[in-house]
């Protein structure tokens, strides 16, 4: 399964840049994670200030 970004996102980019497959990118007022794309190594919920990211 992969990890999905809550509407508690802040848009604040902290993940992007922590994923190694390029499986986020902004979306409509918040970071997204493409599902098909996702290796689920949890990187990107450990760098996020709000805790927005989550496993599905």
């Amino acid at each position: 399964m992969a990890y999905v970004i809550s509407d508690s996102c802040v848009a604040c980019g902290a993940c992007e840049s922590q994923c190694p497959v390029g499986a986020i990118s902004m979306g409509d007022g918040k970071f997204e994670i493409d599902a098909n794309t996702c290796i689920n190594c949890g990187s990107c919920a450990g760098q996020c200030p709000t805790g927005a990211i989550s496993e599905e």
